[in-house]
């Protein structure tokens, strides 16, 4: 059930098209596209099985062309669960009033962004000065927000530090501008740059790590604030009950990049919201 139904949103990746709201018969299910649609089906199709079974209810999942799309997507009442940034979520929340956090990864209370290069003389951040670099989405939490936070806070204003600031859209894009000589440096979260290095999808020779930020909180699987309160709490303890121990939940964890999921709470998030006010990305 969940294999056609993917194969049947998949062609939607470049645009929005959310049923609209009616009974709750089936899962409705996005994410942030900070990876290539085709690469966050592959990761969510075994975790939207695994949902099917504990909620005995179908999951459809639909991939979006930007964050924003996600945020219109919950206000709206057209999904019912979303994989956000930190963030988005902040965003979510105060464009909703209610978008409700259930779980985040434990990896995700200690999260951080690695600035990579592969100009072989740069080798500190310093060395950008006058010199091309590459954020990913503007409504990234670790591709963008953040970076750019702690570099506020080290005096580095990027839009006159830099020579040109860019955007690629995604971690994995980013990567791949460095590598291709497209800028000279840039920025992205550390789970991708861990899975890409780890899968040989980086030449570390080539592009290199140059600078990890400070932790922060980052992403979350949210709900929407009026999804019936049964359902979210069989969502919420269904996350809670993968294990690692479990050949099954294991696949399904190590595709999110998870150790295991935990309970989070609206006010991990306020330090994101700060740093977005901070660095002017929130009126």
């Amino acid at each position: 059930m969940l294999k056609a139904t993917l194969a049947a949103v998949a062609g939607l990746a470049l645009s929005l098209c959310f049923p609209p709201a009616q009974a709750q018969d089936v899962l409705r299910v996005s994410a942030i596209p900070d990876e290539a649609p085709t690469e966050l089906i592959r990761k969510f199709e075994p975790l939207g099985s695994y949902l099917e079974q504990q909620l005995g209810m179908p999951v459809k999942f639909t991939p979006v062309s930007d964050y924003a799309a996600v945020v219109e997507a919950l206000a709206a009442d057209r999904i019912d669960l979303a994989w956000l940034g930190g963030f988005t979520f902040v965003q979510a929340r105060l464009k909703t009033g209610d978008a409700i956090p259930l779980v985040q990864r434990q990896e995700d209370e200690q999260f951080t962004s690695k600035f990579i290069t592969a100009d072989p003389a740069v080798k500190s951040l310093k060395d950008l000065a006058g010199k091309t670099f590459a954020f990913g989405s503007v409504s990234s939490t670790s591709g963008s927000l953040m970076p750019r936070y702690f570099m506020l806070q080290d005096g580095i204003t990027p839009e006159t530090f830099f020579k040109r600031v860019a955007y690629s859209g995604a971690h994995d894009a980013t990567v791949a501008w460095i590598a291709a000589g497209k800028a000279d440096g840039g920025v992205l979260n550390a789970s991708v740059w861990n899975k890409l290095v780890e899968s040989g999808k980086v030449d570390t020779d080539k592009v290199r790590v140059i600078a990890t930020t400070p932790p922060y909180y980052d992403y979350n699987w949210t709900v929407r604030g009026n999804l019936d309160p049964a359902l979210a709490e069989k969502i919420k303890a269904a996350f809670l009950a993968l294990d690692a121990a479990n050949p099954e939940h294991k696949h399904i964890l190590d595709l999110q990049a998870a150790s295991r999921f935990i309970e989070t709470r609206p006010e991990n998030y306020q330090g994101i919201e700060e740093a977005a006010r901070a660095a002017g990305l929130l009126k």
